[in-house]
């Protein structure tokens, strides 16, 4: 390697571990104090970075919790166990990503201070979190199709039900919690899941 590609690597290292210390920032900010509450100025304190350092990469404290759900949703991605048909390794990684979510501190806070800000990241436009978990749902739908287990249909369609049933599982479980328990929710969930996506007899 160059020592120009050297420096380059080097460079790109940093810029992501700068990003990284500030969304780590963000997200002790987010979980402390809510969206609402969160500044930029306080999360470029925790970070260790000035305000500029954090325009340079984000507009605004919005763009940043954008970015910073992107990434919780992408960690919290299971991945494939490698046992059993595809649709029983799409429904168990569903189940878990889900499950995961849930119990999430970040997605807990915002759900439980700023539910409707969640309702704009989440549900009133097809973002970059919800793009990550498609590409991950269809190729899994194909699979499934291909080995017979996933019935047919157009993979994207297929993909996006499932996305909008885990959204819906996520976000609305406690709504019913008084009555099912978490534990229960899920057996159902899965049962459900697993239902749409077994071929008709």
């Amino acid at each position: 390697m160059s020592i120009r590609n050297e420096e380059s690597s080097g460079a790109q290292s940093s810029a992501r571990s700068v990003d990284d210390q500030i969304l780590d920032a963000a997200r002790t900010c987010v979980v402390e104090f809510g969206v609402r509450r969160t500044t930029l100025a306080e999360i470029a304190r925790r970070a260790g970075v000035s305000r500029p350092t954090v325009y340079r990469r984000w507009p605004d404290t919005g763009a940043i919790v954008a970015d910073l759900l992107t990434r919780e949703i992408g960690t919290a991605m299971p991945q494939p166990s490698g046992g059993g048909s595809a649709r029983a390794q799409l429904v168990a990684v569903v189940a878990g990503m889900s499950e995961t979510v849930r119990t999430h501190p970040l997605f807990e806070k915002i759900l439980r201070s700023d539910p409707e800000l969640l309702v704009t990241y989440i549900v009133g436009r097809l973002g970059a979190s919800q793009r990550a978990i498609l590409d991950h749902l269809v190729p899994a739908v194909e699979a499934g199709q291909a080995d017979g287990s996933i019935r047919v249909g157009d993979p994207v369609a297929i993909g996006a039900t499932v996305l909008l049933m885990m959204q819906s599982a996520v976000q609305s479980a406690g709504m019913v919690a008084e009555l099912v328990a978490p534990e229960a929710l899920l057996v159902e969930f899965v049962a459900a899941v697993d239902a749409y996506l077994t071929p008709s007899a």
